[in-house]
């Protein structure tokens, strides 16, 4: 009877099974293999799925293939973290501290109104805030808006008389801002906040004496104010509980002195126009409608800027 030699475990001689091994790792033996593309993978390459686990290229190749989750306006997810409203108050907080260090002893952060709560005025308030047209020293060279100092209609939002001032306008900044922009998507909520701002800003340079300086976060704030209003009533929400901070933001800026009735106003007007731009724009080339709708806006603002210094001017 002949006999046939062959390896151990193979009893017809022939070559014995080979363990598969990882194809990212051929160093590595493994008996898990990637539920879409069926390579072996080991524990490092993992990566869990709704059924196994699948190899990292099939995860990537994936994630390309998945629409990026978007709000009911057409912002993306991110906003539910709120990160343009944290980098806000972030800089509005570095403003300040600039400011007070500007002022050099000052009362930049208390020492004014409201019983020594509220600041005074400061070199970068001065430098940043609406103005008009007037001069720093009598007979001197005229500064403002009207002489061509059109930054200050965008850096008076991020300026403040002293603390108690800036800490008002970062508090309502904190709650009206992460609601709008876990609902609007970062970039969206960024430009309801700037061009609300920038809205505020040009009504107090239309509406207040050209030698007055006007700065504060409220023209922007009362933007959103207004915003919420809209968006909510847009998503069938209930608003009643917004209605009575706006009425109680409204009655302090016409009883309390110094502050600036048209900012605030024209913050809340530009706010709610913007708003309704964002959240009314038709669903087809949405962005395209709120882009354009922004833009429209911002002429306007701009035209009018023009219209107020060629009176003072002229």
């Amino acid at each position: 009877m002949t006999e046939r030699s062959g390896q151990p475990g193979d009893a017809t001689g022939g070559p014995g099974p080979t363990t598969p091994v990882c194809y990212r790792h051929p160093d590595r033996e493994t008996y898990v293999r990637c539920t879409r593309c069926d390579r072996p993978i080991c524990p490092e390459c993992m990566r869990d799925a709704s059924v196994g686990h699948q190899c990292p290229e099939c995860v990537s190749e994936g994630r390309r293939s998945v629409r990026p989750a978007r709000t009911a306006f057409g912002g993306g997810a991110a906003g539910r973290e709120g990160y343009v409203t944290k980098a806000l108050i972030a800089l509005n907080v570095l403003v300040m501290i600039l400011s007070i260090v500007s002022d050099r002893g000052g009362d930049a952060a208390a020492g004014g109104g409201f019983g020594g709560l509220a600041g005074g005025d400061t070199p970068l308030t001065r430098w940043g805030g609406v103005l008009g047209y007037a001069s720093y020293v009598a007979f001197g060279e005229p500064h403002g808006v009207a002489a061509g100092e059109w930054y200050r209609l965008v850096t008076a939002m991020f300026l403040h008389y002293g603390l108690l001032h800036l800490l008002l306008n970062m508090w309502a900044l904190w709650v009206l801002g992460r609601t709008l922009e876990a609902v609007l998507g970062p970039l969206r909520f960024l430009a309801l906040y700037l061009v609300a701002g920038i809205g505020g800003n040009v009504a107090a340079y239309l509406f207040s004496p050209p030698n007055t300086s006007t700065v504060g976060a409220s023209t922007a704030i009362f933007g959103l104010f207004a915003a919420i209003f809209v968006i909510m009533r847009r998503l069938g929400r209930d608003t009643s509980a917004i209605v009575p901070i706006l009425v109680i933001n409204l009655i302090f800026t016409f009883t309390v002195p110094g502050i600036s009735v048209a900012g605030h106003l024209g913050g809340l007007v530009v706010g709610a126009l913007m708003a309704l731009v964002l959240a009314y724009a038709p669903r087809m080339r949405r962005g395209l409608f709120q882009a354009a709708g922004g833009a429209v806006l911002v002429l306007a603002l701009l035209g009018l800027v023009l219209v107020r210094t060629g009176m003072l001017t002229g």
